[in-house]
């Protein structure tokens, strides 16, 4: 079988200032350097500047998305992910 390549399903871009030497992750109210990363309570991946969800798993895509090559993905047409 095919692997199929792990992307993010979302993300978001929060507004940043020049000023800024701390951020807060909105989600969990935790504040974080600016330059740092995180991953937040609810699987995303984030830095001051925007949010991605960490992980999604793939639900739709060919039938014949069958392989003996692992290194040959196939496109991914839906997803379902925290």
């Amino acid at each position: 079988m095919r692997l199929v390549s792990p992307s993010h399903a979302f993300c978001y871009v929060k507004p940043t200032r020049k000023d800024m030497t701390h951020c807060m992750d909105e989600t969990d109210g935790t504040w974080h350097a600016i330059g740092s990363s995180w991953r937040n309570s609810e699987c995303m991946d984030c830095t001051c500047a925007g949010c991605c969800s960490a992980f999604s798993i793939p639900s739709s895509f060919d039938d014949d998305c069958i392989s003996d090559n692992p290194s040959i993905s196939c496109p991914i047409y839906g997803a379902v992910g925290k």
